[in-house]
This record gives structure tokens, sequence and C-alpha cells, in this order.
């Protein structure tokens, strides 16, 4: 697992340089390199200027480069050995309080965790952050654009035809059939069955379908269109059952009319009795739906031979070879559809889901009432799985940072600070001296 430097920045351009945090590794390393060798070239100056003004005899102003010189040096020494110790053991020799970044690596790694974990995972600062950016309507004005809607259509066109290519896979399409296949004959459909038409006809919802089925016949029965094809049966089903009285109607009356007659009779005296139905909540009909309703959800439910004959019907099925070859051919029309479209860049189906996407955005543009829901919905969802995920994140920041190899640990955040670290030997050098400069000139005037 590599460390990686945050970028709170927005990404440069393709033609501008790098800032400091992006820059990549093989340049820091080179830029850490330099600063290395700047401050060592400063600790040697400093050496040499000690030296020479020993060679002078320490007389005049060669005292107060002498004294510059040695408070330098000492500075620079004092700051590299700190600098050193930070990430390693100095010269190798076992100083005590050294190598600290290695060392203490699981502490730190804790520490870090339970600082990420309270000072920005916390609910409240999540709820409160969220709040603030107020992303539902972010969303919204995302999504409302040409631009954004189709980016989005082009990578859940990607998205999906990846998941196509993993679905139509021989073994995982093997895998999921059989899976759905033991599921299905895991499968309790008569007392499933049961349970449903229960929770339908729950409060006397099923006298309400009843009662619509009734009035929709009514009307059916009531059109010319239906009475004259229920003429033309009526007058059939005489021929064929009762010749004779159709022959001696024929003797003093048109058939056909007498066929449209009957046939509006009988439509008028179904509207009358449908409308009797639907007026009388206790009406003997009703009764005994509601009766046959209930008997069959008691089947359904404790009948063990009326279970055992739906289960059977399921299962042959679910195992019928016609059916499941009619199921792949489906599949596999399906799936060529999809291929095509989703293949295209530009198909009907991009399109669309750009379309839902616009559609999608300026809704939450444009109904305040729909944003306030979902961003409630939204905080409310949060403040439920905060506390869970900030200490899965937490462990899972600690086990990263222990699991780092001390090289590893160490290059990354040398990578990262150590050239400000250089600045500070750079400056315990001119600042040493500066009090070397300063003790000396208390002496001369002591």
């Amino acid at each position: 697992m590599v460390m990686r430097e945050p970028d709170p920045s927005p990404p440069a351009p393709p033609s501008a340089a790098p800032s400091s945090g992006t820059r990549p590794a093989g340049e820091r390393l080179a830029r850490l390199r330099q600063m290395k060798r700047l401050a060592l070239l400063a600790l040697a100056a400093c050496l040499l200027l000690l030296a020479l003004a020993h060679h002078q005899g320490r007389h005049g102003v060669w005292g107060w480069v002498a004294a510059f010189a040695e408070a330098a040096v000492v500075g620079a020494l004092a700051d590299w050995f700190a600098v050193v110790a930070l990430f390693r053991r100095p010269l190798g020799l076992p100083f005590p309080h050294t190598a600290i970044l290695p060392r203490r690596k699981p502490q730190l790694a804790d520490q870090f965790a339970v600082f990420v974990r309270d000072r920005f995972l916390d609910t409240p600062t999540l709820l409160a952050r969220l709040a603030a950016l107020d992303p539902v309507a972010q969303l919204g004005c995302w999504l409302a654009r040409e631009d954004s809607a189709q980016l989005l259509a082009g990578h859940l066109r990607g998205l999906a035809g990846g998941l196509l290519g993993c679905i139509d896979d021989a073994r995982v399409r093997g895998l999921l059939q059989s899976a759905v296949t033991r599921r299905l004959e895991r499968l309790d459909l008569s007392h499933l069955a049961g349970d449903l038409l229960d929770t339908l006809t729950a409060q006397g919802r099923h006298q309400q379908l009843f009662e619509q089925a009734l009035r929709q016949l009514a009307e059916q029965v009531d059109t010319e269109e239906v009475q004259r094809t229920l003429a033309s049966v009526l007058i059939e089903i005489a021929g064929r059952e009762y010749p004779l009285v159709l022959r001696t109607i024929g003797l003093v009356a048109d058939t056909e009319e007498f066929g449209l007659k009957l046939a509006a009779a009988t439509a008028r005296g179904l509207t009358g009795w449908v409308h009797e139905v639907c007026e009388d909540p206790q009406h003997p009909r009703r009764l005994a739906f509601d009766r046959s309703v209930a008997e069959l959800v008691e089947r359904l439910r404790q009948d063990p031979d009326f279970a055992a004959r739906i289960n059977a019907a399921k299962d042959r099925w679910l195992h019928e070879p016609a059916l499941q070859d009619y199921a792949r051919g489906l599949w596999d029309e399906l799936r060529e559809w999809l291929q095509t479209e989703l293949g295209t860049p530009q198909s009907r189906l991009q399109a669309q889901i750009a379309a839902t996407a616009r559609r999608l955005g300026q809704a939450l543009g444009e109904d305040a009432a729909l944003r306030s829901a979902l961003q409630e919905h939204l905080l409310s969802a949060v403040e439920q799985a905060a506390p869970a995920l900030r200490d899965v994140a937490a462990e899972h920041i600690a086990r990263t940072v222990r699991g780092w190899h001390d090289e590893q640990l160490v290059q990354e955040i040398e990578l990262a600070i150590g050239r400000d670290l250089q600045f500070i030997r750079l400056n315990g050098t001119l600042v040493g001296g500066l009090i070397g400069l300063a003790m000396h000139a208390l002496r001369v005037t002591g």
C-alpha cells in the first residue's frame, strides 16, 4: 500500500506545471537531494570559515567570523541530527529516541486513525458539512446541464456494458441460473400465494376490485357492438340446440331482430343485477365471493395436499425444457440488443439515459419540496450509517498505515516534507551563526 499525498487543489491543466503536492516522485526526490546538498554546502562553508578564522588567529574581524562559524556549525549539526532522527538512526548508531517514525509506527497509525475519525468523520461534523453543501441541489444543477447528462449516460453505458459481459460469461450465467432455480425450488408458492391474497383482500379491497370488474362488464355488455355479437351467439346456439323453436320464431318475426332484442334485454338484466350487487354490501353474491376468497386463502395456507399440487406444478414449470429454451431465447435477444446499444456511443439507450438524467436535474432544480425531502432522507441515512462507517474507516486507516514497510513510510513522508526539513537545517545554520555573533558581541562589550 502506497501512501499518497493529499491534493486539495483542483487538477492543473495539462500545460501547467504540477504543484508541489502533485509532482512525480522522481522530481520530488531530485528536489529533496538538491536541498540536502545545499544544507551540506552551508555546513561545509561554515567549517571552512571556522578553519580560516583559526588560521588567522581569531584576531579582529576574524574573531567575529569564528564566533559565527562555530555557532553555525553547532546549529547545523544539531538540526541535522534532529531531522535525521525523525526518520532513521543518525550514522546508524543506536541513539535513544531516534528513528521515531519507524519505531512508533503502530502508535502513530492508531493515533492518526482516531484523529481522522474524531475530527473529520464524527456524525455532527458530517451532517453539518452535508447540510452546508446541499448535495441534492448541486446534483440537480449538474444533471440539468446537457454535457453532464451525456457524461453520466456515457459512464453508465460503459458500466452496464461491463456488467453485461460479466453476466453473459457462461460460468457466471450458469451459476446465476442454478442459484435462482434452487431458490425457486425452495419457495413455498402455495403459502406465499395465500399471504399475498390475504394482503390483497385486507380491509375489503377485493370487494372493490370485484365491484369494479362487474361495472366494467356491464359497460361492455351495454355497447352496441357487444350486443350484436351476443345476438349472433344466441341465434347460433338456438339454431343448434332448439332449431324447431327458432324456425317457429322465424315465421312470425325477423330472427336477427329477435336476437338483438334478446341481447338488449340480457344486457339490461345484467346491468340491473350489477347495480343491485354494487349498491348492497350484504348482497348474497358479495358474501359468496367473500367466502370463496377466504376458503381459497385457507386452502393455500393450511391444505398440504393442495399446497403439494401447486408446488409440484411450479417445479414442473421450472424444469420444463420448452420454457427454459424460451427463456434462453429471450435472454439472447435481449443481450444482442443491449450489446448493440451499449456498444454505440450515441445510441438510443444512451440518449434516453441522458434525457432521464436531465429531467431529474430539472425536477430537482424546480421542486423545492422534492429537494428538501431528499435532503432529509440523505441526512437521516448518513446519521444512521455514520457511527458504524467511521469506526470501519478508522480501522482501515490504522491497518493500512501499520501495514506499510518502514522504508516505504520513511520514503513517502520524507518526500512529502523532507525539503522543508532541509530548510530547517539551513535556518539552524543561519540562526546558530547569528546567536554566535550575539554572544561574541556580549563578550567583547562586557
